[in-house]
């Protein structure tokens, strides 16, 4: 621990720090560009380095670029990144009101609480928390992500049916490919490029940016009132955090426990963590409107995935994303080898990555606080310069993720459809829950049934997948009651 302390607080260790770190933001608030990638470019450029320093320099990167993602999304309801998707719910309304400075120091306030909490995670329960997780079966991840699924019935909007049909639409998307439990080809409708499926950057993009884009194309043409940004949001006070403190810890001891189950990720934390904030509110119709409990909800939780994340990466060797399986292969290229065996060969690269963590938060929300007022200006840019530069980095991030103009006309295809699906009052968040979680719902499904001989009863008969099942059903009836309560008996339970 005293040998990762002093090589943290050399010169070099605190300017890898702060380089990581504003690297990451900047390439994180970039819709199209991805922290994956950045670390990707990177992690070439270490391999004559100090493995101490270089993965300093990764998890920076990694921190300031799940951070950074909140910056369009609340401004531009871009998300940088598909973390930051649950964001866009809270945040750029409350920039539409002329506040984005407000809604900005939420989100770093909220950021920085989450980092710190999923870091003590990290620090003390490491490998106690990463046993637990060896404890999940194919059927337990299946009714895991069965339960998030029914989160779309709570966070879509006024419409259960409208929901509903997004989710469904998403996990059918989801479906083209070569499917994990045979092997073959499906609704490919003869495209080769299609066997690989949509891949997820290319339809975020179109459905968040390019949609956005679309719109404001179409508004152009409309004088905007100019809103007057408020500055007395800048400087956060104590009220904020006695008022949202325990917010800030329920959403972030969620987004840490969801960053540890491998290929969950922090865009389904932060989805967790928001439904849980919003059924749990006294004013759960000010959710989506632009609400401060939103916003900390969201940027609490996935900025506590990374935390969580590095549990199982560093402790097993697991990755739980794509981003922990380039940190992962960072430390095999170093000659490390990640899991029990790093902690008594080389425990000081334990404690790095564990002080490089709680370091990054710090630098994210100094760089962060002190480039506010300027990163809020950015709503004021007119748009008519602002959207080729956007549209030009969205082609640049999906064509870069696979080299592949096909995925390219995916972003603009599925822009089309996200400008099609809100005109018509459709919510995108279930489409992305469904989109992300089918594919996972259906391999851990398929690997259990192909253990079990296609037994269907280790779902009800595991302890843990009965206890995910039940939290599922309650999630879908304690609303139901909520609206058959008092003084709700007019409303119908579907209303449009």
């Amino acid at each position: 621990m005293q040998e990762a302390i002093q090589l943290l607080f050399t010169p070099t260790g605190l300017i890898l720090i702060l380089l990581g770190t504003s690297l990451g933001v900047f390439v994180g608030a970039i819709p199209g560009l991805t922290g994956t990638m950045l670390i990707a470019l990177v992690l070439p450029l270490t391999y004559g380095a100090n493995p101490q320093y270089a993965l300093t320099l990764l998890i920076s990167i990694y921190v300031g670029a799940i951070s950074g993602g909140m910056v369009t999304a609340t401004l531009l309801r871009m998300p940088g990144t598909p973390a930051s998707i649950v964001t866009t719910f809270d945040g750029y309304p409350m920039a539409q009101k002329g506040q984005p400075e407000k809604a900005l120091g939420l989100a770093v306030m909220a950021s920085f609480v989450g980092g710190v909490i999923s870091w003590g995670f990290l620090v003390l329960l490491a490998k106690p928390i990463a046993t637990l997780s060896t404890k999940f079966g194919p059927f337990e991840y299946f009714t895991l992500v069965l339960m998030a699924l029914v989160l779309i019935a709570s966070i879509g909007g006024k419409s259960l049916s409208k929901s509903l049909l997004s989710g469904f639409l998403g996990i059918l998307l989801s479906m083209p490919g070569i499917a994990a439990a045979t092997g073959q080809s499906r609704l490919t409708f003869g495209i080769n490029a299609l066997n690989d499926g949509f891949k997820l950057l290319p339809v975020l993009i179109g459905l968040f940016a390019i949609n956005q884009i679309f719109r404001d194309i179409i508004d152009l043409k409309k004088k905007s009132q100019t809103k007057e940004i408020e500055t007395k949001g800048l400087s956060l006070k104590l009220a904020d955090f006695r008022r949202q403190g325990f917010n800030m810890i329920r959403s972030s001891v969620i987004g840490t426990w969801i960053g540890l189950l491998p290929g969950i990720g922090a865009n389904i934390g932060s989805v967790a963590a928001y439904t849980v904030a919003k059924n749990s509110s006294k004013t759960p119709e000010k959710f989506g409107t632009g609400h401060d409990e939103g916003v900390v909800s969201a940027e609490a939780a996935n900025n506590a995935t990374i935390g969580g994340a590095l549990i199982p990466l560093v402790a097993m060797g697991l990755p739980g994303s794509v981003v922990e399986a380039v940190l992962l292969g960072a430390l095999v290229v170093h000659g490390l080898q990640p899991g029990p065996r790093l902690f008594g060969e080389h425990p000081e690269m334990v404690y790095t990555i564990m002080g490089a963590m709680f370091l990054a938060n710090i630098a994210m929300a100094m760089i962060m606080g002190f480039s506010m007022r300027w990163l809020a200006r950015i709503s004021r840019i007119p748009s008519s310069y602002l959207l080729p530069v956007i549209l030009v980095f969205c082609v640049i991030g999906s064509f870069a993720l696979s080299n592949r103009i096909f995925d390219v006309w995916v972003m603009l295809a599925f822009g089309g459809l996200g400008f099609f699906l809100e005109s018509k009052k459709i919510p995108l968040a279930p489409f992305v829950i469904g989109f992300v979680l089918g594919p996972i719902a259906e391999d851990n499904l398929s690997a259990g049934l192909m253990a079990t001989n296609g037994s269907w009863l280790p779902i009800v008969t595991r302890p843990i997948s009965i206890a995910f099942l039940a939290v599922s059903l309650a999630m879908l009836i304690l609303p139901m009651l909520k609206k058959k309560g008092p003084g709700s008996h007019h409303e119908p339970l579907v209303s449009e």
